[in-house]
């Protein structure tokens, strides 16, 4: 069974809105597609698909726009050749690589974890608070990062109950970011 990972930036207050935290330098960018490279496919709810293919989509021309530096192109590249899955409720298609999950969320999830493979890797707010009150998330990384934003989405907001995590690793940021990665442990009573 591949793991089911979620990631994402958090700031220290834990807010996770896509930019509130540090600019995105070399540095991040290599580690970002690194963990990229990990997972046999992506799964986003429809806005977070939406973002990301907004931003890192190839365009039709094959020449990635002049905005992107030479630090994000292995990212934009690993992104854009990746299968996708798109939860969404309100599209009727998807396409970069994308197909559409349907019926039950926990069964389809599942179904999915069940295909053989390295992993599967969720971003963004909606879907990973479902994902995690569904049981179904097997691995947890934060890149938290050296800001108190004071607004925004916060982080698995509306978690219906707890969940105790184990550290599994850190790597730490010369931007003073650190990588903490968890899983969920087993609680006995």
């Amino acid at each position: 069974m591949r793991p089911l990972r979620y990631a994402i930036n958090v700031t220290l207050d834990g807010c996770c809105h896509h930019e509130a935290g540090l600019p995105p330098d070399e540095e991040s960018m290599r580690y970002w597609t690194a963990q990229m490279q990990r997972a046999d496919a992506l799964l986003f709810g429809r806005v977070t698909y939406e973002m990301m293919e907004s931003a890192w989509r190839q365009p039709a021309t094959g020449v990635w726009p002049s905005w992107m530096g030479e630090s994000e192109i292995p990212f934009a590249e690993t992104i854009d050749r990746a299968q996708k899955h798109v939860v969404s409720s309100t599209l009727s298609g998807v396409d970069w690589n994308a197909e559409l999950v349907q019926g039950d969320l926990g069964q389809a999830v599942q179904r999915l974890k069940e295909e053989p493979g390295e992993g599967l890797f969720v971003g963004g707010v909606t879907l990973p608070l479902a994902l995690a009150n569904l049981g179904l998330i097997d691995e947890y990384e934060f890149v938290v990062q050296p800001v108190l934003a004071g607004h925004g989405p916060t982080l698995l907001a509306g978690l219906s109950d707890r969940i105790q995590l184990e550290l599994v690793d850190r790597q730490e940021f010369t931007s003073g970011a650190v990588s903490l990665r968890y899983r969920p442990t087993l609680v006995t009573a």
